[in-house]
């Protein structure tokens, strides 16, 4: 439960980095960096939902 609230409030924060925590290295991460250099709010929401799922 612990990690959980951590890892969300990294993808708040840093969105790739709880991505890259909870999936690795992979398609999600790449999606996630993608939709973060082109604006910050679809990163976010993306590595929400990647952390919670």
């Amino acid at each position: 439960m612990d990690n959980k609230i951590l890892l969300v409030i990294l993808a708040i924060l840093l969105p790739p980095l709880g991505v890259f925590l909870k999936s690795g290295a992979g398609k999600d991460l790449v999606i996630n960096i993608i939709l973060c250099l082109f604006f910050y709010l679809p990163g976010v929401i993306h590595a929400v939902w990647v952390v919670t799922k």
